[in-house]
C-alpha cells in the first residue's frame, strides 16, 4: 500500500499556487489539499500537474437556509468534480441541520459521486454534521455507503476528553474513514500548540493510535493508497502570544513534523 502525504494551501495564502507547490515537493510531500473558489480551480489543477503533486479539493455549503445551502453545496461538489482531483473532502451540512437534511446532502454528494466517478470523502468537524463521535452514530448506521475524513481532532475537542470511554463510536468510524487529517487535539481545543513537545506525548500517541488503526484496516482490505493531510492550522487556529498574536510555533514546522513522524513510525 503506497502512503501519499499532502500539505494544505491553508495558511500559505500569502503564495501564489507555483511557490506553494514548489515549498511542498522539496519538503517531501505528495500532494496538496486545497480550497479553491470557481475562478481558482482550473489553476490550482495546472500548477499541481505542472508540479508532479496530487491534488485534493475541498467543497463547502453556504446559504442563509437550508435550500440554498442544498443549492451551493450541489453545484460546488459537481464543478469541483469537473477537475477530477483525487478526490473531494467535504465540509457537509451543520449541526443545526436536522438528521433529515444532512442526510440529503450527504445523498446529494452520493448522486454526484456516482455521476462524475470522483469519491467524496466527509470530514468529521465541529460544527458539521460529524461534530461529535456520539452524533454521527446515527448517519453511520442509517446511511452504510457514508465514507469519512477522520480528523478527530475536533472530537477530543467536543467531548473534552480522549474518547476513551467511547471506544465503540470510534471504532464504527474507524470502520469507514478512507483520509486522515493528522491534527492533534486536546480536550480545551482541537489543535494543540506544538505535539512536538514533551507534555503532548500522550496526545500525540491516543490519535496516532487511531491512524493506526485506519492504516491497518485498508491494509488489509488490500487498498492500494493510504492518503494523509498534515493539517495543523496557522495562527489563530495555532494559539498565538497576547497583544502580539506572534504564533507559539511555526506552522510549517509543525506540518513537517507531522509528515515525518508518521513515516517513521510506519516505515514508509
Amino acid at each position: 500500500m503506497k502512503t501519499i502525504f499532502f500539505c494544505p494551501m491553508w495558511g500559505m495564502e500569502n503564495l501564489s499556487y507555483t511557490e506553494a507547490a514548489k515549498r511542498v515537493k522539496a519538503a517531501g510531500y505528495d500532494g496538496m489539499e486545497i480550497s479553491a473558489g470557481p475562478d481558482k480551480r482550473n489553476e490550482a489543477v495546472q500548477v499541481m500537474h505542472d508540479n508532479g503533486l496530487e491534488l485534493i479539493l475541498m467543497a463547502f455549503g453556504g446559504g442563509s437556509n437550508f435550500p440554498e445551502h442544498k443549492k451551493k453545496y450541489h453545484d460546488d461538489l459537481l464543478d469541483i468534480a469537473s477537475y477530477k482531483p483525487m478526490f473531494i473532502n467535504a465540509h457537509t451540512g451543520h449541526d443545526y441541520f436536522t438528521f433529515e437534511q444532512n442526510a440529503e446532502l450527504i445523498q446529494t454528494a452520493a448522486d454526484v459521486e456516482k455521476q462524475t466517478g470522483v469519491r467524496i470523502l466527509h470530514e468529521t468537524h465541529r460544527g458539521r454534521f460529524s461534530y461529535s463521535a456520539p452524533a454521527i452514530q446515527y448517519y453511520l448506521l442509517k446511511l452504510p455507503d457514508l465514507r469519512l475524513t477522520a480528523d478527530y481532532s475536533h472530537w477530543v475537542n467536543v467531548a473534552e476528553s480522549y474518547l476513551a470511554d467511547q471506544a465503540q463510536n470510534v471504532n464504527r468510524a474507524i470502520a469507514v474513514s478512507d483520509h486522515i487529517h493528522c491534527r492533534v487535539g486536546h480536550p480545551e481545543g482541537p489543535q494543540v500548540n506544538d505535539p512536538r513537545a514533551p507534555e503532548w506525548k500522550d496526545a500525540l500517541e491516543s490519535h496516532a493510535k487511531w491512524w493506526d488503526a485506519i492504516r491497518a484496516r485498508l491494509q488489509k482490505a488490500n487498498a492500494p493508497t493510504l492518503t494523509i493531510t498534515c493539517e495543523f492550522g496557522p495562527a489563530g487556529y495555532l494559539p498565538t502570544l497576547p497583544y502580539t498574536q506572534q504564533p507559539v510555533a511555526s506552522q510549517w514546522d509543525v506540518n513537517v513534523f507531522m509528515k515525518d513522524y508518521l513515516k517513521k513510525r510506519w516505515q514508509v
